[in-house]
């Protein structure tokens, strides 16, 4: 088999999902256009702001994608290509959308509040708390990881002796420049769509034309050469200020523009892809149920593909900052299912990139997710008739997109951070306005912000190698808590909730099992003697250990309410049928 019959195949299974489940997912749960959204009613200009359709996806999509699609596909291709493009599929269509669309739309239904207090209105505010306690631990190693990972595409490079390597630096140096002034052009695109009512097409053909200038001038000039270090105290410093401005300012305009850059990401892959079309079948099919490096597929295979088939962050994206902006119910089909869907896609060009540069990847010699797929890609793009030698260009600007999406869904992590610990401190009916003492303090988005940085960013400095193992399952483990949480909200306004019922399940069993495999493998390394990592070991275990016990309550809790509510609507139909009987 080649690469363009597995992605045809898969582009075309993903396509019938949405169109048959997705749609019957929307009329099952009663989505409602004539609805007002919380953007709308709760309008204040700052979290609250009505998005155009076009603007909104460009938000949301920009915000899941991340690098989290190529990062684990690559790394799960130690399977063979077979378990990962099924999960992909499977997982997309039956997992992650239904986990998106759900939150979403549940948020819709709450005001455009969380995930936290849409479990506060169904389990009570106990298990609100416990649950904001368990995400804002997820959302603290989303902004670690991904410092790490944006740092380490901005890095200087330099010598044994300490002194610059220009030459080995410049890639990098104009990435970090092209995604400085890819800030002041959101800022600008930003002002003139809200601040002047520039019409959005001309504003979009703009900013495009925006995008390859920047681009141009990044790859031309990029005077700035600086240590991963000194980049993560920027980074900080920008994803500090980017959480609390109002939405217009930055996050949509940005969101939006780099949307741009993910479809042209995906349109250079399909192309390659379909143009080169190289075979499979060097690489594996299936390797076997064990692996050196990732141990057994259960649960490696479900915990490190993520976000290519279902992640937690998603959902917290889904009720943070898009269900805030979304401008009408019918709209969050292809915001929140179809994204998801097109995040697939991003997965399956991720396993084709791996199958055409499967010699490199499987000798040791290319192993970094983003250059297997930036490399892989490029490859089959230059080998297209008429197109050689554009294989360089197409790998930076590839690397360019994958590092301006990390850069997306850090300072979006950042913002959700900072609603989540707000949150945290306010009891049922409290408000950040309302309350006075240390929870006035500790509500203020300036000290939450802070807070979040500090912790994150401190952390991301030990390395996103460190931290991708915790963040994978913890990140699966909160998609297994969203599941539950909608779940249970569906079930106790009467709507149909059986969808959830085995995505919830098996996502709860995969990442307990895998957070215990870390804790287990984190003492080991506290145990052997090696005192430098001794610190960070310990606190990837305390996370490990807190994320398992906070997940296995709120389940617990979930699965009461739900048995509870199942019981008062067999009792109210007993009573009601007993009435017509009388």
């Amino acid at each position: 088999m080649n690469t363009a019959l597995i992605l045809l195949i898969g582009i075309v299974v993903l396509a019938c999902g949405y169109l048959f489940y997705g749609r019957w997912l929307a009329k099952t749960w009663g989505i409602d256009p004539t609805r007002k959204t919380p953007a709308e009613e709760c309008r204040d200009n700052v979290d609250y702001v009505p998005a155009k359709t076009p603007v909104l996806m460009g938000h949301h999509f920009s915000s899941i994608a991340g690098a989290g699609p190529i990062t684990g596909p690559v790394q799960a291709a130690v399977f063979g290509w077979v378990p990962v493009m099924l999960w992909i599929l499977i997982g997309g269509i039956f997992f992650g959308g239904v986990h998106d669309f759900g939150a979403l739309f549940a948020s819709l239904r709450h005001k455009g509040q969380s995930i936290g207090e849409i479990i506060g209105s169904t389990m009570g505010n106990k298990m609100k708390k416990l649950f904001l306690v368990f995400t804002y631990l997820t959302l603290l190693l989303v902004v670690a990881a991904f410092s790490s990972m944006v740092a380490g595409t901005f890095k200087a490079t330099y010598t044994e002796s300490g002194v610059l390597d220009k030459a080995a630096s410049s890639a990098n140096a104009s990435t970090a420049m092209i995604s400085l002034l890819f800030i002041l052009m959101a800022i600008v695109f930003g002002f003139m769509v809200y601040r002047r009512n520039a019409p959005l097409l001309v504003s979009t053909l703009v900013g495009i034309a925006a995008i390859v200038g920047v681009i141009v001038l990044g790859l031309a000039f990029h005077p700035i050469y600086l240590s991963e270090t000194t980049w993560m105290i920027i980074i900080g410093i920008y994803i500090g200020v980017a959480s609390v401005v109002p939405v217009w300012i930055l996050l949509q305009p940005r969101d939006y523009l780099s949307s741009f850059l993910l479809y042209f990401m995906l349109a250079l892959a399909v192309v390659g892809i379909i143009g080169a079309h190289p075979s499979m079948a060097k690489v594996p099919a299936f390797t076997g149920f064990f692996n050196e490096t990732q141990g057994y597929m259960f649960p490696a295979l479900f915990v490190t593909i993520a976000c290519g088939a279902i992640s937690g962050f998603h959902s917290l994206v889904s009720s943070g900052t898009t269900s805030k902006q979304l401008d009408n119910e019918k709209h969050a089909l292809p915001v929140a299912y179809g994204s998801m869907l097109i995040e697939c896609v991003l997965g399956l060009c991720t396993v084709c990139a791996v199958g055409s540069l499967w010699d490199k990847f499987s000798s040791g010699e290319v192993t970094n997710p983003m250059q297997v797929f930036s490399i892989g890609i490029a490859h089959m793009v230059a080998a297209i008739p008429g197109m050689a030698g554009t294989e360089k260009v197409c790998q930076s600007l590839l690397i360019l997109a994958v590092s301006v999406f990390c850069l997306t869904s850090l300072d979006t992590s950042a913002r959700l951070a900072r609603y989540t610990f707000q949150e945290l401190w306010l009891d049922t009916g409290e408000t950040v306005d309302s309350v006075k003492g240390y929870k006035k303090v500790l509500t203020n988005p300036y000290v939450a912000t802070v807070v979040t940085i500090v912790l994150g960013v401190g952390m991301g400095l030990t390395g996103y190698i460190n931290i991708w193992p915790l963040f994978g399952a913890s990140n699966q483990l909160l998609a297994a808590v969203g599941l539950l949480a909608v779940a249970t909200w569906l079930g106790k306004v009467g709507k149909n909730n059986k969808m959830f019922y085995i995505p919830m399940v098996f996502m709860l069993c995969v990442t307990v099992t895998s957070l215990i495999q870390t804790a287990i493998k984190n003492i080991k390394i506290m145990t052997g003697g090696v005192t430098a990592d001794f610190g960070w070991s310990l606190a990837r275990t305390v996370i490990a250990v807190l994320l398992v016990v906070l997940a296995l309550i709120l389940a617990a809790d979930s699965i009461r309410t739900m048995i509870k509510n199942a019981k008062e609507k067999k009792n109210a139909s007993v009573s009601a049928a007993a009435s017509v009987a009388d």
